[in-house]
């Protein structure tokens, strides 16, 4: 059995090894599934108790997951707990969802020299309780743009996962599991992992190194490399635009190529496309951080905050500073939702009025055929 990770190299292994699941209210129910299952499966193949695992919240009190459902908790963080590893399981609206008791609780935690995670949204919270400085940081796609304006001295790249000194963070969905069979290598050998996975069905073990998929559909970019590359690099840049021919030439392609690329496989050109990938970044700043409009137009590449303005009503269907209000303005059950809305499951219905905050809220707009076939 190998030695354990981060600021816990140095100590003995014991069994089990204690993890506490930290849920801040609307976590992700796939993201924490996918880290405790594989701690589960060690145990199942060690024939022994190698891991023990509790869900905890801040008072006590049921967690309710971003899909409605609620999870009972063993524990509140006010009760005695002795853990070796704490990972903070987070979900959608993150910046308004956990508390300075729970913020505390971690430091609290670092103080003791507790191995600390973060899945999903997650390293949010770590990084507002000032756990993350100095760090390098993996972190859902969608908080990104949060966390490097409010922490500027948390180092976030892009991704899967991060392990780094007493600190492991991770991007959500199934990935969990990946950054827990990673852990689970580094201290009992690859040999257990393989064992897990294969008991997951997952022909792959995805790398620490990897990145995390941009909002482009995985199956197109890996069919169209260089779409694919042309659209990263518009990600990788929108407070500076790049110019379409240096865009062209940067993914090694010519201009013409590249437009018929995009138009082929994205339906647009690529400057529309582009003004997208910007608009889409300046929405998440408007719903996930305090910074003004002007400042949002300036990150997001605009001349001016009226053309950003202009734009933004003339894309998305409304001035930016509604889409600002709605975050602060609650959703009225009898005003707002329609009657298929009303007609759902109380707990679907629940989860998609939660949803109405976040910057994917209402972006995908299904065909008529889709709809039609139900």
């Amino acid at each position: 059995m190998t030695t354990d990770t981060g600021s816990q190299t140095d100590r003995p292994i014991r069994q089990p090894y204690r993890v506490g699941f930290l849920l801040i209210d609307n976590f992700t129910l796939i993201a924490l599934a996918t880290a405790v299952e594989p701690l589960r499966v060690a145990n199942q193949l060690a024939g022994t108790e190698l891991y023990s695992w509790q869900l905890l919240t801040a008072e006590g009190g049921y967690a309710r997951a971003s899909d409605g459902i609620t999870m009972v908790p063993d524990a509140s963080i006010q009760e005695a707990h002795s853990f070796d590893l704490v990972i903070v399981v987070a979900g959608i609206d993150v910046t308004r969802s956990f508390s300075r008791r729970e913020v505390q609780w971690l430091k609290q935690m670092a103080r003791r020299h507790v191995l600390l995670g973060a899945v999903c949204t997650g390293p949010y919270v770590l990084a507002s309780a000032g756990l993350l400085d100095g760090y390098a940081c993996s972190a859902h796609w969608e908080c990104l743009e949060a966390m490097q304006e409010d922490f500027p001295r948390v180092q976030t790249n892009n991704r899967l996962f991060t392990v780094e000194r007493e600190r492991m963070t991770c991007t959500g969905g199934t990935v969990p599991m990946h950054m827990m069979l990673s852990f689970l290598a580094r201290r009992h050998g690859q040999e257990l992992s393989n064992a897990i996975s294969h008991m997951f069905v997952c022909d792959r073990v995805r790398e620490e190194s990897e990145q995390q998929p941009m909002p482009m559909h995985p199956g197109l970019a890996r069919a169209q490399p260089k779409l694919a590359e042309a659209a990263q690099l518009m990600e990788s840049n929108i407070e500076e635009p790049i110019e379409l021919q240096e865009l062209a030439t940067l993914a090694g392609i010519s201009r013409r190529q590249l437009e018929r690329l995009f138009l082929k496989h994205m339906g647009c050109t690529p400057s529309r496309y582009y003004l997208r990938v910007r608009l889409n970044r300046a929405r998440r700043l408007l719903k996930q951080t305090s910074c003004s409009i002007v400042e949002i137009a300036s990150m997001c590449g605009f001349v001016s905050a009226t053309h950003f303005s202009r734009c933004y009503r003339k894309t998305m269907g409304r001035a930016p500073k509604y889409e600002r209000m709605e975050v602060f303005t609650p959703a009225r059950a009898d005003g707002l939702l329609t009657d298929t809305m009303a007609s759902l499951p109380s707990s679907s219905l629940q989860a998609l009025k939660r949803a109405r905050t976040e910057p994917t809220y209402g972006t995908f707009e299904d065909s008529p055929e889709h709809t039609a076939s139900g």
